[in-house]
């Protein structure tokens, strides 16, 4: 079922971005299976508690993946999907980055860069504070983490010994401008979070069950924030956008989204 639940997703994000001839959908693919397994099993959120502070959170740093967060909402059924193909239209609740006004279940708006990481610390540190047990997930891009606000976050992550978050780095290893070893070369991401204080594992981004495991073992983790390197692929889904920068953000044409469509139907 989890598998039914990220194809359809994949699905929904090749729809929007296709039908607002705008949009990112390299990106938004690359996360799909994390946040299927994160909405589906892990996350308490549902249609009771959708728009109450006492639940745990998720924050999508990367905002213009912004296709991923509403796709999975309307897969929770939390958002009409009928409501997916207004995304980017004058008007609509749904823009290229996330609303947290308009909403319910986005959780911060989000699309500065670097910014999203210093919500979800805030969050953290006030269910710390108020000694709840609600988690905060937050995911970024490898791309996003050449910010220097996001060292910032991550070393008060670490003095405020903040373990209920919960980062997970999309490392996809392409940006807009290509690949980020040549644009500003963030590796050894796992050794440099180690470095701030982080309990931190890698994983196949893609890979179900390593992903089921490390939700686990952040949930074990005690007195140290956990990050999730998650490696995975740009465009995953669909042959002739993955692994390829220049479907970053751009939308595909009639006869692309069908192929991509049926790609996925025959996967």
């Amino acid at each position: 079922m989890i598998k039914q639940h990220a194809k359809n997703i994949r699905k929904n994000i090749l729809k929007m971005v296709h039908n607002a001839q705008s949009g990112h959908p390299g990106g938004s693919m690359s996360l799909a299976d994390i946040i299927t397994i994160l909405y589906f099993e892990e996350m308490d959120i549902n249609a009771s508690n959708v728009a109450s502070i006492d639940r745990d959170k998720f924050v999508l740093s990367k905002g213009h993946a912004s296709p991923v967060l509403f796709a999975v909402l309307a897969e929770k059924g939390l958002l009409p999907e009928s409501e997916l193909m207004t995304f980017r239209k004058i008007n609509s609740r749904l823009q290229g980055h996330p609303n947290m006004n308009y909403v319910a279940g986005v959780d911060m708006s989000t699309g500065s860069l670097g910014q999203g990481i210093s919500a979800a610390v805030g969050m953290a540190l006030s269910n710390q504070i108020k000694k709840n047990d609600y988690k905060v997930y937050a995911a970024l891009g490898d791309g996003e983490i050449q910010e220097g606000q996001v060292w910032e976050a991550f070393m008060s992550a670490s003095h405020y010994e903040l373990d209920n978050l919960c980062v997970i780095i999309d490392n996809n290893d392409l940006q807009i401008d290509g690949d980020i070893k040549k644009v500003m070369n963030p590796h050894p991401i796992d050794a440099k979070l180690k470095a701030f204080g982080f309990e931190v594992v890698v994983i196949d981004g893609h890979d179900l069950e390593a992903i089921r495991n490390a939700f686990k073992q952040f949930k074990a983790n005690k007195g140290k924030p956990f990050a999730i390197i998650a490696k995975t692929i740009k465009g995953k889904g669909v042959s002739f956008m993955e692994n390829q920068a220049g479907w970053h953000g751009v939308a595909p044409n009639d006869a692309q989204l069908q192929a991509a469509l049926e790609e996925l139907d025959n996967e």
